[in-house]
């Protein structure tokens, strides 16, 4: 997720697991999720220009700008092979019904073999509608004003829920299986083995099963419900004009330019595209609240029948995390607010000479530093060379991006804002997109999203059913990419300035991606409970938002009038309820990885690859014992903190020096 007035990237995602969007999901929804709210949807890493429509985008050097191709999935919209494809999944998904419906049980009394065999028919269909969503998703992002890409999109949300309405029953059917049944039927067959791991991940959530009859509706009324409440938020967003009166002039701008200036030198540009913000957000205000207030009351809904008793419990189910370490975590976070935001910003503010900071300078650049351009070719060496530092196969798998057409960094009219990488299916490859500047921002955001990539890369292995990794370790490559990079750039500074200006810049990326995702999981805590005492009006929804505003932010920020309406644009508030600690979970969790790392390398880079080689197969607590690490340890969230703190403190070191 992205702090989109701030420009600057705070958190991103691979959504796997979303059961809290009905039903029970299964791989092909969770493809579809993923790519409804795209990791980082609103990242802002455009300057104040207008896109270009050019088909090959330069940047602010005039270097020409990579966009994907997307051939490896289909050839284009009318390739014959999309309709062969449409075809293919449901003749199999209706032999697949016909093979196994209500039969499971009688087949596992025999023995694990004919489990396996429908397993493997199984993930092979959810590879064929991976592939399908996973190219209409794609090619929307790349141009979602186009009608009839969009058209496109629609059609195969549309066409594949049908599909997969048909392969409900299997998962439901097997978490109906007792327990000691399947056992006997994996230590029976080495071919059921091999999928035990997403077996265990299934029957976490079958006490939160319903009835196939209800699975159903719930199920294809999500077409009508959630997923059109945010198609209606994602196309509103988009089409939203802020009028910016700068040098004189005015200026009509969409979102994310408007964003941009957020962060831009010049205070008058700031303070003039935040008011800007403000006045449209407050004239749409109603339509954010109506969706709020609609999404709110449908997951409620969903969380009662399915008998979830916290309104985030079903977001860490589908993290695969409990409960308890979620709270230590946000009660460490909140603890820390003086330490790290209330402390930094009072050093920003007087670095700008003031006694306060106001909320459009939050992610102001420092003053008398430079903006330096970085072109695509300078960028592309510095995150190769930081990745091949730390390993060559992490660099050679990322060397394949660049090389073979995966990444789409161009800046056209319409593309989707922001920054993603999207997995596909393991059968093809990953793909990244970017809003490409020259920003040294967007240097680190390279960074983060091909650490997805590899990721995603080495997860492919394990098939399709059990590649995807929870989203509070699938932050753990991109951060700890972003992490290599910073360290690389960090090292060869020449100037005291310089110096401080990344380690600020590195600073307030961390407070972005730590404190204020634990603000935004804390307004959506108090939005959500507030929500089942009846209709919130707008006026409510934007009090709850300052109150854990001004808590996160501390006194050396000053949240003017307008900001009130700020959360109406964040994203995954609308796509992804309570999404948003995962990034402070990954950003913790690679603070703590590093500092191992830093201490004893030995044996490091192998323990990391087998690490993400083993995508959703094993739970976290396994995954981070090889390093010596507990996340439900307090120790383990202060460890992760105290780096954070450690480059305030240089930062205070180089003030006093």
């Amino acid at each position: 997720m992205f702090d989109l007035e701030a420009g600057i990237p705070i958190l991103e995602k691979s959504v796997l697991r979303l059961p809290e969007l009905d039903p029970v999901s299964d791989t092909f929804t969770l493809l579809l999720d993923a790519l409804m709210i795209s990791e980082r949807l609103f990242r802002s890493s455009l300057d104040a220009h207008l896109a270009t429509s050019d088909a090959a985008a330069a940047d602010k050097t005039g270097e020409v700008l990579p966009e994907w191709s997307l051939d490896d999935l289909y050839k284009g919209l009318d390739d014959p092979a999309i309709e062969e494809d449409y075809k293919l999944a449901q003749s199999e998904a209706e032999a697949f019904a016909a093979d196994y419906q209500g039969k499971l049980a009688d087949g596992l009394a025999e023995g694990g073999e004919q489990l396996a065999e429908a397993l493997k028919r199984y993930e092979a269909m959810q590879e064929r509608m991976g592939r399908l969503i996973s190219y209409a998703g794609l090619m929307y992002n790349g141009n979602t004003t186009d009608p009839k890409i969009a058209k496109f999109y629609g059609d195969a949300q549309e066409r594949l829920t049908t599909i997969s309405t048909l392969l409900l029953f299997f998962e439901l059917e097997l978490n109906r299986v007792e327990d000691a049944v399947l056992d006997k039927a994996i230590a029976s067959s080495a071919a059921l083995a091999h999928y035990k791991p997403w077996l265990d991940d299934l029957r976490m959530e079958k006490p939160y099963q319903l009835s196939d009859e209800l699975e159903k509706l719930f199920y294809e009324k999500s077409v009508t419900g959630g997923m059109a409440w945010n198609r209606l938020f994602n196309e509103t967003m988009a089409g939203l004009r802020f009028t910016v009166e700068t040098d004189g002039e005015s200026k009509e701008l969409a979102i994310e330019q408007t964003l941009n200036l957020m962060s831009d030198s010049d205070e008058a540009k700031r303070k003039a595209a935040a008011e800007a913000l403000a006045v449209t957000f407050k004239k749409n205000i109603s339509t954010f609240a109506l969706i709020t207030n609609t999404l709110s009351k449908d997951k409620a809904i969903s969380d009662s029948w399915r008998g979830f008793e916290d309104v985030a419990d079903s977001r860490h189910l589908a993290n695969r995390v409990e409960r308890e370490v979620v709270d230590a975590l946000v009660a460490a976070v909140q603890d820390a607010y003086p330490r790290l935001s209330h402390r930094y910003y009072a050093l920003k503010a007087k670095w700008f000479g003031k006694d306060v900071l106001d909320h459009w300078d939050r992610n102001a650049p420092l003053p008398k530093v430079p903006m330096r351009t970085i072109n695509w070719p300078e960028a592309k060496t510095i995150v190769q060379e930081a990745y091949a530092g730390f390993a060559p196969e992490m660099a050679e798998i990322s060397e394949q991006f660049f090389d073979k057409g995966w990444i789409d960094a161009a800046i056209r009219d319409g593309k989707s804002p922001g920054a993603f990488a999207h997995p596909t299916v393991p059968s093809a490859h990953p793909y990244v997109l970017l809003n490409y500047m020259g920003k040294p921002r967007d240097v680190m955001t390279l960074a983060h999203e091909l650490g997805h990539g590899v990721h995603q890369v080495l997860a492919g292995k394990q098939g399709a059913l059990m590649a995807p990794t929870p989203l509070t370790l699938a932050e753990t490559a991109s951060v700890f990419g972003e992490m290599l990079t910073f360290r690389s750039l960090l090292a060869k500074t020449k100037t005291t300035e310089e110096r401080r200006s990344m380690l600020a810049s590195k600073v307030e990326d961390m407070l972005n991606t730590v404190v204020r995702q634990i603000a935004f999981y804390l307004y959506e805590r108090k939005l959500h409970i507030a929500r089942k005492e009846g209709e919130l009006t707008s006026d409510e929804i934007c009090d709850i938002w300052m109150s854990v505003q001004a808590d996160s932010l501390g006194p050396s920020i000053r949240l003017g009038e307008g900001y009130e309406t700020y959360w109406a644009y964040i994203p995954h508030f609308i796509h992804s309820p309570f999404y948003v600690y995962a990034y402070a979970f990954g950003d913790c969790l690679v603070n703590s990885l590093y500092s191992v790392y830093q201490d004893s390398n030995e044996g490091f880079v192998d323990k990391y690859f087998d690490m993400l080689k083993a995508g959703g197969t094993k739970h976290h607590s396994e995954l981070l014992a090889p390093f010596g690490l507990d996340a439900r340890n307090p120790d383990f969230w202060s460890k992760g903190l105290a780096v954070v703190e450690g480059l305030i403190d240089e930062l205070e070191a180089l003030e006093n020096a």
